[in-house]
């Protein structure tokens, strides 16, 4: 008892969670003509909650112990959460035409980003192998958890599904599992079992557990398809079409998991194939999903920001915040660039996608789950310190300008979209609009 006030480590998180679920519904009305996000507000109170108070304690990444398993199994279900999210919200079917932008920012941005990255990590922070492609492997994926400025429309929503926010949303998707092999290059470089066999991790870690994790995912949404069309015409409400999606969400999540493949590349794909056709299951499991997503992100949030006040950045050098600023404002947005580069799409459509992506709490899954599988030596504070600048760099830049640039690309594409009135005859009703997924 401290005078009138009790204000112990559990109280102190449950008063959090509480003001975390009041303003999630709040602060969203509040803010969406102003130039904030409600994320970084989130960080800033965790921050300076935790800075304040002398009984609260915020988690520690680099300690051995419940706070690095904690950080892994909360942001890890965080990412499951939204990868199924954004399945849910796709509505064109896989395709190598269909989806030529995404294969684009797979196979181009993605692997640039790496290199530059590594390349970054040894020559400016001088970090070693392990350390420097763990940094890269970290950072190169697009998040989806904090980016639903930039996805496309939810369910039911009469918007059209524009090709900047298509490309944005099935990236977010695919890299979480499609990053998680460089996640376990940087772990086999710390046991030197890497050096005579690349072709294994190539033929393992890349080849078998993405084919894995495409193939049960596939499997396991069609099972589910089945199971949900069967049981629909008994009971359908979003409670119970949300608590079906959610426990099938985290059934392919393990059972992927167990055979070895990437669960998180499971979930979105299961989740791509359950909402393909039907529309009103879509809607009821999304909204049930995203009602979950909203919460455990905003506590998480104010996690990172108590994270930041227990002294994660207190490693970081000059050379890592100029790290930070040229992989956020030079490295993502030209390697987007150059992977989109041929395309039809106007420039101002592939500078938002250059531009957009990081911002995340996957890449602070992904470190916690590398950090308490391998030792990284002294470069694990520095590489802490760095990923958490960038995402917090990433949650401020991107969160502020994803809003207010969306809306400008809607107006530009809905103007250039619209019957002119300068020749007689162009008339609404002879003017075709773009079909969904398009390129104006």
């Amino acid at each position: 008892m401290n005078g009138f006030l009790s204000w112990d480590l559990h109280i102190g998180w449950l008063v959090l969670g509480g003001l975390a679920m009041v303003a999630m519904v709040v602060l969203p009305r509040l803010l969406h003509t102003r130039p904030l996000s409600v994320p970084i507000i989130y960080v800033a109170v965790g921050f300076a909650v935790f800075t304040v108070s002398g009984q609260l304690r915020g988690p520690r990444p680099l300690g051995i112990g419940f706070d690095s398993a904690a950080i892994e199994y909360v942001t890890e279900f965080i990412v499951i959460i939204s990868l199924v999210g954004a399945g849910l919200r796709i509505e064109r079917r896989p395709g190598l035409f269909s989806w030529v932008s995404v294969w684009r920012r797979r196979a181009i941005a993605m692997a640039l980003s790496i290199l530059a990255a590594i390349g970054l990590a040894g020559h400016l922070l001088g970090l070693a192998a392990a350390p420097a492609i763990l940094l890269a492997g970290v950072l190169a994926p697009t998040d989806p958890v904090l980016a639903d400025d930039v996805q496309v429309p939810e369910p039911g929503d009469d918007e059209e599904e524009d090709e900047v926010r298509f490309t944005l949303t099935a990236e977010a998707g695919l890299n979480d599992g499609l990053a998680f092999p460089v996640i376990h290059l940087a772990i086999a470089v710390t046991t030197a079992t890497v050096g005579g066999s690349l072709l294994g991790w190539v033929a393992y870690d890349v080849g078998f557990r993405v084919a894995v994790g495409v193939g049960a995912g596939w499997a396991m949404g069609q099972v589910i398809n089945i199971v949900g069309h069967r049981t629909g015409e008994f009971f359908r409400s979003q409670t119970t079409e949300g608590l079906f999606s959610l426990g099938a969400t985290i059934l392919v999540y393990g059972l992927t998991e167990v055979v070895n493949g990437y669960g998180f590349l499971a979930v979105f794909v299961a989740a791509l194939v359950r909402g393909s056709d039907d529309h009103d299951y879509r809607r009821d499991a999304h909204d049930f999903i995203q009602q979950i997503e909203s919460i455990l992100v905003a506590v998480a949030l104010l996690g990172f920001g108590a994270m930041l006040s227990e002294g994660i950045l207190d490693r970081l050098t000059w050379a890592g915040v100029a790290f930070a600023v040229l992989f956020v404002f030079v490295v993502r947005p030209v390697a987007g660039w150059i992977a989109l580069i041929g395309s039809d799409m106007p420039g101002r459509e592939r500078f938002a996608i250059a531009f957009f992506g990081i911002r995340g709490l996957g890449s602070v899954y992904y470190l916690a789950y590398a950090a308490n599988h391998a030792d990284f030596g002294p470069g694990l504070s520095e590489v802490w310190a760095v990923v958490s600048l960038t995402v917090l760099l990433s949650i401020g830049v991107h969160g502020v300008s994803a809003s207010p640039l969306m809306k400008k690309l809607d107006q530009k594409r809905d103007a250039e979209s619209a019957p002119s009135t300068d020749t007689p005859e162009s008339t609404p009703q002879t003017e075709s609009k773009p079909q969904r997924g398009s390129t104006p």
